[in-house]
């Protein structure tokens, strides 16, 4: 708590834009929308400079072992930011979870998919997308729903599968595939339905995604970096959060 008060002392005190810096910042891939409205009010607010790179967690991770010089990580699981911080690539105690993450199997065609899901069980189409299971958690949650619904054999020849959950997002919305399992943030806004039909995946039938953040090495002097991770905290960022379908920790 003491360090908290600290940082958000630090945040209040770096409104003077003589003092703003940029920040780098990697994001899991579903956490897209809602990011880049957080980043224009904290950037709005502070006068610092967030540089955003979108991708798969995994992806991160490694490129982060590597030498990338992310100062913040706003992962798509909790499992990534617990290891990194083990393994020393992140500051003990910044660690925390900024949002739970929800399943929706989406189709960009109107009245495609019925609020149970029967669609998966009727096999009426040619393609499924799902985001690899290795390096996205919202593919490994993909998978866990196949596998309660004994489908993954069934399913097998007709995957496609993305690289994260942002490009899975395009096979679908291109028509490549007619369906897919997607981040519920990145087809609904304030509680609607932005196009196409869905069925949201009840919590139960796939392990919580819990969103974790963490303030890299590489941000452990920044200020500002500090002052993003406050920032994420705050009711501003709630909100935004909120509206993408996002359950708040």
């Amino acid at each position: 708590m003491k360090r908290w008060i600290a940082l958000l002392l630090t945040a209040l005190a770096l409104t003077n834009p003589a003092s703003a810096a940029e920040i780098s910042a990697a994001i899991a891939a579903n956490f897209s929308a809602p990011m880049k409205l957080i980043a224009a009010e904290f950037e709005k607010d502070t006068g610092h400079k967030v540089n955003l790179s979108f991708g798969a967690t995994g992806t991160f991770y490694t490129q982060i072992h590597h030498g990338a010089p992310f100062q913040v990580l706003l992962s798509a699981d909790d499992e990534t930011t617990a290891k990194l911080e083990k393994e020393g690539k992140g500051v003990s105690g910044t660690r925390f979870t900024y949002a739970v993450g929800r399943l929706v199997l989406w189709s960009a065609k109107p009245g495609f998919i019925d609020s149970t899901g029967t669609v998966l069980k009727a096999g009426s189409f040619s393609h499924i997308a799902i985001a690899s299971p290795k390096l996205a958690p919202y593919g490994a949650a993909a998978l866990q729903v196949l596998q309660k619904l004994n489908l993954v054999e069934a399913m097998r020849p007709k995957l496609v599968q993305g690289e994260n959950i942002l490009q899975t997002l395009q096979f679908v919305s291109s028509g490549n595939a007619e369906l897919g399992f997607v981040a519920l943030s990145q087809v609904q806004e304030n509680g609607a339905l932005k196009s196409g039909s869905a069925w949201i995946i009840p919590d139960n039938m796939y392990d919580s995604i819990q969103q974790d953040a963490l303030l890299l090495e590489n941000g452990k002097s920044s200020a500002a970096a500090q002052a993003l991770m406050v920032y994420l905290k705050s009711e501003t960022a709630k909100k935004i959060i909120s509206r993408f379908g996002y359950r708040l920790p």
